[in-house]
């Protein structure tokens, strides 16, 4: 039971991924404004800029991480069907 619910938190295909991806840059960008207001001139640019990296960095991880799960898997479906 805690396995298919676990499942629901594995993301497995790049349309998943840019689902996520979409959710946090929203997130951030929303965070982004609140620091511009908060923090008046630069210095509020300055972390509305870091939060929008942030988001870059994270989504090339999870791009990276989908791409690198996805040869895994076809490579050991590969590997299984050479035994069989």
């Amino acid at each position: 039971m805690l396995r298919k619910i676990g499942r629901l938190f594995v993301i497995k295909t790049r349309w998943e991924a840019y689902l996520i991806i979409y959710a946090l840059a929203l997130g951030a960008m929303t965070r982004g404004v609140h620091y511009t207001l908060e923090y008046p001139g630069f210095g509020g640019y300055l972390l509305w800029a870091a939060t929008a990296g942030a988001v870059f960095l994270g989504g090339a991880k999870i791009l990276d991480a989908i791409t690198y799960e996805q040869e895994k898997r076809a490579a050991e479906a590969a590997e299984t069907s050479v035994h069989e």
